[in-house]
């Protein structure tokens, strides 16, 4: 295959996979090329610039004919025929798969077996004897992808809490891939908070405390290990002055996302944002963090997948921020997950169980900044009083909730409603009124 053969086959391709950003594939250039394996099956690798964006691409070939029942369930991976020979996406591959991670690790990995994660729809990754896991991104940008930068650095202090790094792969100042240790038996916190809620549900005790699935003893442990991440950040990136001007003109920027009856209350909050005196530290954060980027094993929890909300620029998530963006993403997770169990339920019985639901989204964001604030350090990078936390808490959790409310509003619109009563109570809630001392001294 050549690099004009290819740009002939990516449109129809890409536009058929979940992680195009795009709408159009009308414009393909390919910027990079090299045929990574020569022999059946061929693997092909290239960086396309697609409608102005960049994109990954590792194509894996095989002659006309010839069986290949691994594309079973996967034809939208198909790119089409080209010199005597049918392409298709290398991932699905077994054989080409393990011929990536030797390329990312420099030969210093092999496997036997491997299996596609398929749950990503941003990215590719490959799971390698339940021992590896590789990631592929597939919309790159020039630079440091931050979850290459920060997990290498994270891991480089000692930090207990991220899977080892054993090999990442930049090629022309992208960066392309990373392999980890494969957390094999963990369960995503998310899959733990949605368990615990459902147990609740059924079992019915009016306390979240009484359940037997109860989850605040999990909350509080992740509050600690995300405070022992922020300090291992500010350890690793130095740290900066908190600028509460361009975090309140960040924020304002989704605003128009807003109902026309909360901009007036989000404007207000963003306005005391921006008279907090003294609002901690700036720091590298992790940027999209909530249940579904922690994982729970029988030693702890560890954070996954440090890139950052994907529609947002590179820049903007390399760019430090308050801790409290992580914090609040966090808390907004725990709202999320018992309101999402409650749209499993009938109308009548969803009422019913409304007032169960904060209960337990209440108790699980207290243990979670219990557990946050008690953790030794951790002061040193929050502001400087009660008042100006809460104040910075608000303006972050408003910011991920209108970012939540623009993903449903495209995705799923029958979950708007979610995002849409968190604004509402926040852009509502009066201004902290007194002064207090710093969190967590």
């Amino acid at each position: 295959m050549t690099p004009e053969q290819l740009r002939g086959l990516v449109p129809s391709y890409v536009l058929r996979q979940r992680w195009f950003a795009g709408q159009t594939a009308d414009a393909v250039a390919i910027e990079d090329f090299e045929v990574l394996r020569t022999d059946w099956p061929a693997l092909v690798w290239a960086r396309a610039a697609i409608d102005g964006a960049q994109y990954q691409l590792l194509i894996g070939g095989r002659p006309l004919g010839e069986p290949a029942d691994f594309l079973g369930g996967h034809e939208t991976g198909v790119l089409g025929e080209a010199d005597g020979a049918f392409w298709y996406d290398a991932v699905f591959d077994p054989v080409l798969a393990r011929c990536y991670l030797d390329v990312v690790t420099e030969g210093r990995e092999s496997a036997d077996r491997v299996r596609l994660v398929g749950v990503e729809q941003s990215n590719s990754s490959m799971v390698f004897d339940d021992r590896l896991i590789a990631k592929l991104f597939r919309r790159v940008q020039p630079g440091r992808n931050p979850d290459v930068e920060i997990t290498t650095a994270l891991a480089a202090l000692g930090f207990p809490h991220v899977a080892e790094p054993v090999g990442w792969w930049e090629r022309g100042g992208y960066d392309l891939a990373i392999v980890q240790q494969f957390l094999h038996g963990g369960s995503e916190g998310w899959a733990l908070a949605l368990t615990s809620l459902r147990d609740l549900y059924a079992s019915g005790p009016d306390d979240p405390a009484l359940a037997g699935g109860d989850f605040a003893s999990e909350a509080e442990r992740l509050g600690r290990m995300t405070a022992l991440m922020h300090l291992a950040m500010a350890e690793a990136f130095e740290p900066s002055p908190g600028d509460v001007q361009g975090w309140a003109s960040a924020i304002e920027r989704s605003f128009d996302l807003l109902d026309d009856d909360d901009r007036p209350g989000a404007r207000r909050l963003t306005e005391r944002l921006r008279s907090v005196a003294d609002p901690g530290a700036a720091i590298r954060v992790h940027g999209d963090y909530h249940l579904g980027q922690v994982m729970r094993i029988d030693a702890g929890w560890y954070v996954l997948d440090f890139e950052g909300e994907p529609a947002r620029p590179l820049e903007e998530r390399r760019t430090p921020s308050s801790p409290m963006k992580d914090v609040a993403g966090m808390l907004r997770s725990f709202d999320y997950a018992a309101h999402s169990v409650l749209n499993e339920r009938e109308g009548t019985e969803s009422d019913r169980l409304a007032p169960l639901a904060d209960a337990w989204s209440r108790r699980n964001r207290q243990a979670f900044l219990d557990g946050y604030l008690v953790t030794e350090g951790i002061a040193t990078l929050m502001p400087g009083d009660g008042a100006s936390f809460l104040t910075l808490l608000a303006a972050f959790e408003l910011d991920k909730a209108v970012y939540e409310l623009g993903y449903e509003l495209a995705y799923r619109p029958s979950w708007a409603e979610i995002p849409r009563i968190a604004i509402r109570r926040l852009v509502a809630a009066p201004g902290p009124r007194s002064r207090q001392n710093r969190a967590g001294g």
